[in-house]
């Protein structure tokens, strides 16, 4: 049975990363995949199949939130941003040597082995024309390369000019692809547009129930059956329950499927097939989500996705734990994919939209450091 959650007061319990909202009268609007919105509202309905979220699953308290840190800040502890503060920061001599070890430091950090050559190459050339003064210059020619290779794909993900606007979301198991949902969810409603999530992972309950939550809290309405349910049936009805309210932004969850599994990405291709029967052009938006912490992987699921339902956007995450970050250099040098967002930490701001710059300048000691 498809069941529609809107506005329901928020639980005692602090849900992570989102903000405390007002109470308000809990609705419940029980619908059909043929009637999936129905103007009455039943106040009074079965919860007893409803599970809760364990607090572990659900992001924090925006009361308890920290103040906002810069990108630098969040990305310090980066493998890519310690292994080149411990590189310059002994303010070593300007030689072949700097450069060899700048190279295996870049190949280190994920960024690639021909993209590190061609890198430390340039580079190479250049200090042989004598156009570095020392180290610190090599450090801000470094800097300037690194933007160079990510603005192409510094690229904002517009959602005006659809109603609804489509977004896909997928990505394989544990790289944080709910939980971005419902921070862009909080994003695109603190924005102005309306907002509606279709749970269509049903391979896990957990993943219905921790988007439930989010919906809850960010006082979205959310399109879900029970686990194991026909996803495409799933989002199908999202697209028609959106389309009939003139929702503005429809975000949609799948399964975390494993790249390896023939069968599951057979079935993603499917969800994109049905939501074409109601608009041609949907998804507007296919966003893979990707752990920063995985590397070279990375570049291997990016792959076969895009083969399957043609990515067209990229969130990478966790970077502002151990993740290398140089795996983003190599994304953008293979694939050219816009990189919408990047995920610097747990609370729903910290979700950013990318920036080349103040990426780069997070990953590198500053001059003279």
């Amino acid at each position: 049975m498809l069941k529609f959650w809107k506005k329901k007061p928020a639980d005692d319990a602090p849900v992570q990363g989102v903000p405390a909202l007002p109470d308000a009268a809990p609705e419940a609007v029980p619908a059909t995949p043929s009637t999936p919105v129905v103007a009455a509202v039943d106040e009074t309905r079965d919860v007893s199949d409803e599970t809760a979220v364990p607090a572990a699953q659900a992001p924090a308290n925006a009361d308890t939130e920290p103040a906002r840190r810069s990108w630098r800040e969040r990305l310090a502890g980066s493998g890519f941003a310690r292994t080149l503060g411990a590189l310059f920061v002994r303010n070593p001599k300007l030689d072949d040597d700097l450069l060899d070890e700048l190279e295996t430091a870049l190949i280190t950090a994920d960024v690639g082995v021909e993209a590190s050559t061609q890198l430390v190459e340039a580079l190479r050339r250049r200090m042989n024309a004598r156009e570095f003064a020392d180290a610190d210059a090599l450090l801000q020619a470094l800097r300037q390369s690194l933007v160079d290779m990510l603005v192409p794909v510094q690229q904002p993900l517009h959602v005006s000019g659809r109603t609804p606007f489509v977004i896909l979301t997928v990505g394989i198991n544990g790289v944080g692809k709910t939980t971005t949902i419902g921070k862009l969810a909080r994003r695109y409603r603190d924005e102005g547009h309306s907002v509606m999530l279709a749970a269509g992972d049903t391979f896990r309950a957990a993943a219905v129930n921790q988007l439930k939550t989010w919906g809850e809290r960010n006082q979205v309405p959310v399109i879900a059956q029970g686990q194991d349910a026909d996803a495409a049936s799933v989002i199908f009805d999202a697209l028609q329950a959106a389309r009939s309210r003139g929702t503005e932004v429809l975000i949609a969850d799948t399964a975390g499927r494993l790249h390896t599994q023939g069968g599951l990405m057979d079935e993603l291709g499917k969800i994109a097939r049905v939501m074409k029967k109601l608009d041609g052009d949907a998804p507007h938006e296919v966003l893979m989500v990707i752990d920063g912490t995985t590397g070279q992987n990375a570049v291997n699921q990016v792959r076969q996705f895009r083969q399957i339902v043609g990515v067209t956007g990229l969130v990478v995450t966790k970077l502002d734990g151990t993740a290398k970050g140089g795996v983003v250099f190599a994304l953008a040098r293979e694939f050219g994919l816009p990189i919408r967002f990047v995920g610097l930490g747990e609370t729903a701001t910290d979700l950013r939209a990318f920036d080349a710059a103040a990426f780069v300048d997070g990953l590198l000691p500053m001059a003279g450091d």
